[in-house]
């Protein structure tokens, strides 16, 4: 039976499951990331779910915010999503626990799996902040001139903790010395699912709390950005209890290979032997350069991996030295490096 003649249930059987965020800025470089990958598959129209068809992998295709939790808990293995969602998770997950211990509801049984995620490593893309904004003509320049105001946002948890800590250092508390999830708090913190650099035009907030890239739908409405709370990109997660740990490691091994690649470009040259030391200090290489001896007395081929930013000086650095027959390759993939 071939597995589109499978229900769902069984399809899923002894797959290891990924998440990857289903729509927004990181949908079209992670997709891009599994390609590089080798992760072979086809999303049929409408579905959240795609087998792999070169690997015991499903696709888990889940809103990037949803992500943590079900990495969290142990329902998915692996799983690409932003910092500011993990830490926005995490808050959240303070916060039940604080309502749990206030309300006396402790449970006495085990919980099946370890709960939480762990980071594997950031991603390289996806890059942007969570701000603090203001209307840019209006009276608040800092984060302390918030406080007791209306502050809109879709980052509830990270919000709720941020003015819990200006609010204990506008009494002299060191925010370190409390649970910042059990502070009442003075400033109200509105949830918006979207939009939210409207909330202050319309009047429902004084200030926001938003995810922030380029900064141009800021600016275009008239906002400005007084502080961050939290420098986010992409990374990639797992859970600390997943169903195949060699298969994880296999991922994490061809995701770190590509990332690398892009990084990275393959420089040769010819050089002197003579000068062979300067060379090596140019083009040092992540361990060492390959360094091979020519048929010409006194001269060797150097390959060496040099960072794809820097190329351009390092080449012109090689030539006054006496490097010739420079050549720069790109690199595709790579492993254990």
């Amino acid at each position: 039976m071939a597995d589109d003649e499978l229900t769902p249930l069984q399809s899923l059987e002894g797959r290891l499951l990924f998440a990857v965020p289903k729509k927004g800025r990181l949908l079209q470089a992670s997709l891009n990331l599994l390609e590089g990958a080798d992760i072979q598959f086809k999303r049929e129209n409408r579905l959240d779910i795609a087998l792999v068809k070169n690997l015991p992998i499903a696709l888990v295709f889940l809103p990037a915010a949803d992500i943590p939790t079900f990495v969290g808990e142990g329902r998915v293995d692996l799983g690409i999503t932003g910092l500011d969602q993990v830490q926005e998770h995490d808050a959240g997950v303070r916060e039940l626990a604080r309502a749990r211990r206030m309300s006396g509801e402790f449970s006495h049984e085990e919980p099946t799996k370890p709960q939480g995620c762990e980071t594997v490593m950031e991603l390289g893309f996806g890059a942007c902040r969570l701000q603090v904004q203001v209307p840019a003509k209006g009276e608040y320049a800092t984060g302390q001139d918030l406080i007791g105001k209306n502050i809109g946002t879709s980052f509830v948890h990270l919000a709720q903790e941020y003015f819990a800590r200006l609010e204990l250092e506008k009494e002299g508390v060191a925010p370190d010395t409390v649970d910042l999830a059990s502070r009442k708090l003075r400033t109200k913190i509105i949830e918006l699912s979207g939009s939210v650099e409207a909330a202050c035009a319309l009047g429902v907030a004084d200030g926001i709390v938003d995810l922030v890239e380029s900064g141009e739908t800021m600016k275009a409405a008239g906002l400005k950005a007084i502080d961050t709370v939290v420098d986010s990109s992409a990374i990639l997660i797992k859970s600390k209890a997943p169903s195949n740990p060699a298969m994880v490691d296999l991922i994490a091994a061809r995701i770190g290979g590509v990332i690398t690649a892009q990084k990275y470009v393959l420089c040769q040259y010819n050089i002197a032997r003579t000068s062979l030391p300067d060379a090596t200090r140019v083009t040092p290489g992540k361990r060492a350069p390959t360094v091979t001896s020519l048929e010409e007395d006194g001269w060797v081929a150097v390959s060496s991996m040099v960072e794809k930013k820097k190329i351009a000086p390092v080449m012109d650095e090689l030539m006054r030295i006496g490097a010739t027959d420079i050549l720069v390759l790109d690199i595709h993939n790579t492993r254990g490096s």
